[in-house]
């Protein structure tokens, strides 16, 4: 890994936190904010997407290329959705709910509320939203977060309406779910204070703690999103989205950090050879008789050809910017966004089925010499035209430098190209919600988690390590609710850390357990109806059958409780099989004959019931 210099480069970073909130309804209707199969849709419909004008007659320059591609798209509707997520409905007034989250989370940022929230539409026609745009509404200003490497000023907080779900893509076309549209969803966005990729790391787990401070907002993948902006001082501010972990964001830092660095290498030797971009040709010609399949494939169905001369280019267009990502690889993303499925370039030719001599008549085709490269695609006459224009579009800004733009993150913290950076176009007010005044007096701010670590030890007395883990995972909520309704909090703690994790490593299908489910188990456990030690093949019968009930669970297990005369009848003959070793060992052989009483009570008696019968057996017979 390449050691940068970020003060001397000039780095600039913010972050933008795109977190669901974990409300009981949707932000502009009634319906639920439950994930569901999109095998259970009970029907669905299909749209095409154009983008519209703002109020001052401008077109938005992303929602423009976004439309390039026409496409259809497919939405699946459920029994728990309804005309709002449809667009056949006018949406509802802001939800109460969400309002008081989001107000909550400005609270915790030291952030300034506004005194109406004016809901907005955001121009998005990838097929995200049926109606072509989203809404949202700011709800506060001007806060701060505190680094080790100094603060972070926190610039706005929207409140908005989560995107439909994508449910799966078939050429141009895609099938989205309407089950997470609609779902209340905060924007953070910081100021453009971070200059190190570790501090914008320790920047996004800050907010990401705070967030989950609430105890209000959804947890798991896909859950929380983080678009990162970065720019160096003679690079360009791009805008990298959807990075799902919070520990990439550093690695998604300093990958961009080289890449703009390694872009602006490029310019520096394109400008040494006084490179251009030459005019687009059709070459069909040259590869009448290929044996590329790609090419030969394009041109039987009646395809063409289009080439692109780089001249300057030769060994550039090769170069690598990112691991195993090229100066090609950009032009092939720009491509890719007009249809076609990429392009051929010569510093990789031949290869492909593409011989030498074909590449040498490509070159004298387009009057390309040896210091230059050519670039192609082979599609239908109009995608091929317009990708090959797309990819000479980019070839061209390259010579200019970095590029400002949209990026998507990929797993392994490199970027690909999505589309240009939005402008005010996108932006009009929504005129179908009215204003709400946003009342603060009665906002109570929530405890952080490193509040809560420090309680939990001392009110409840669990161990540092177990308090943190409550605390910072999922199902603290349960746990405050378990532990307020008298429940035994070491008990409480260690079913939703320790018992659920076991269960899953051994493929039991905890997803299936509800909040309900748990906290019912840990009721009979509380009232001396089921034994700790069974509390296990309880979890794993419910999981099985969500349906029962968890008494029902506690029968189907076999695992209804037994009498103290029946707990010293099995421990005695426990004790009676194994008389010569309590002979020997007296007290010694305890913990051997202590896991073998348990097995033959198989979960239906409480540990320490069989504890005390069986030293009082040994006691006997020593």
């Amino acid at each position: 890994m390449t050691a940068y210099d970020y003060d001397d480069l000039g780095l600039v970073a913010g972050l933008e936190i795109h977190q669901q909130l974990d409300t009981a309804t949707k932000l502009f209707c009634g319906c639920p904010t439950e994930e569901r199969d999109p095998e259970s849709a009970t029907r669905s419909f299909t749209r095409y997407l154009h983008p519209t004008k703002s109020e001052l007659g401008e077109l938005d320059e992303a929602a423009l290329e976004e439309s390039q591609v026409e496409r259809e798209f497919e939405y699946l509707a459920y029994d728990t959705t309804c005309l709002v997520e449809e667009d056949e409905e006018p949406p509802h007034r802001l939800d109460e709910e969400a309002r008081e989250v989001a107000l909550q989370i400005a609270d915790l940022l030291e952030m300034e509320p506004v005194d109406q929230a004016h809901v907005m539409r955001k121009l998005v026609i990838d097929g995200s939203n049926t109606s072509g745009f989203q809404r949202t509404a700011l709800v506060a200003q001007d806060g701060v977060i505190e680094t080790d490497d100094g603060p972070v000023g926190v610039e706005d907080l929207l409140l908005e309406e989560e995107s439909a779900q994508r449910v799966e893509e078939r050429g141009d076309d895609v099938t989205f779910s309407l089950d997470r549209l609609g779902v209340p969803l905060v924007e953070i966005g910081t100021r453009p204070d971070i200059d190190s990729p570790a501090q914008a790391q320790e920047a996004a787990e800050t907010i990401g703690m705070l967030l989950r401070s609430t105890g209000a907002v959804k947890r798991g993948l896909g859950t929380i999103r983080q678009d990162v902006n970065v720019s160096i001082a003679t690079g360009a501010r791009v805008e990298i989205k959807g990075v799902q972990a919070l520990d990439q964001i550093a690695e998604i830092v300093r990958e961009e950090v080289g890449r703009q660095v390694e872009l602006l290498a490029i310019r520096d030797e394109l400008a040494e050879r006084d490179a251009s971009v030459g005019d687009v040709q059709d070459v069909s010609e040259v590869f009448a008789d290929t044996d590329s399949g790609v090419i030969g494939g394009a041109l039987s169905d009646g395809g063409v050809v289009k080439a692109v001369p780089l001249y300057g280019f030769d060994g550039l267009v090769g170069r690598e910017i990112q691991p195993d990502r090229r100066l090609g690889t950009e032009l092939s993303d720009h491509a890719k966004r007009r249809g076609a499925g990429g392009i051929f370039h010569t510093d990789e030719l031949p290869a492909y089925g593409v011989t030498e001599s074909e590449v040498d008549a490509l070159r004298e085709a387009v009057g390309a010499g040896d210091d230059d490269a050519v670039a192609i695609v082979a599609d239908d006459p109009e995608t091929a035209a317009g990708a090959i224009e797309a990819a000479a579009e980019r070839a061209r800004t390259a010579i200019e430098g970095v590029p400002e733009e949209t990026r998507g993150a990929n797993d392994d913290a490199t970027t690909r190209y999505l589309r240009p950076l939005p402008g005010a176009a996108r932006m009009y007010p929504e005129t179908d919600v009215p204003p709400v005044e946003l009342d603060v007096s009665d906002v109570e701010t929530p405890e952080l988690l490193t509040e809560k670590v420090d309680r939990y030890q001392s009110e409840y007395g669990l161990d540092a390590g177990l308090a943190e883990q409550v605390a910072f995972g999922r199902r603290m909520p349960l746990f405050e609710r378990a532990v307020d309704e008298g429940i035994d909090a070491t008990f409480a703690a260690g079913l939703l850390e320790s018992t659920l994790t076991e269960l899953r490593r051994d493929d039991v299908a905890i997803g299936n357990l509800t909040d309900e489910h748990l906290l019912a188990v840990m009721r009979l456990v509380e009232d001396g109806d089921l034994a700790k030690e069974g509390v296990g093949d309880v979890l794993t019968t419910l999981a099985d059958d969500p349906s029962l009930s968890a008494e029902a669970a506690v029968e189907e297990a076999g695992l209804s409780g037994v009498s103290e005369d029946e707990v010293r009848e099995a421990v005695s003959e426990v004790v009676e099989r194994n008389a010569a070793q309590v002979q020997d060992e007296g007290m010694g052989a305890f913990s051997a004959l202590m896991g073998e009483a348990m097995g033959a009570l198989r979960g239906k008696a409480d540990g320490e019931v069989v504890s005390d019968v069986l030293r009082e057996e040994i006691q006997k017979r020593a």
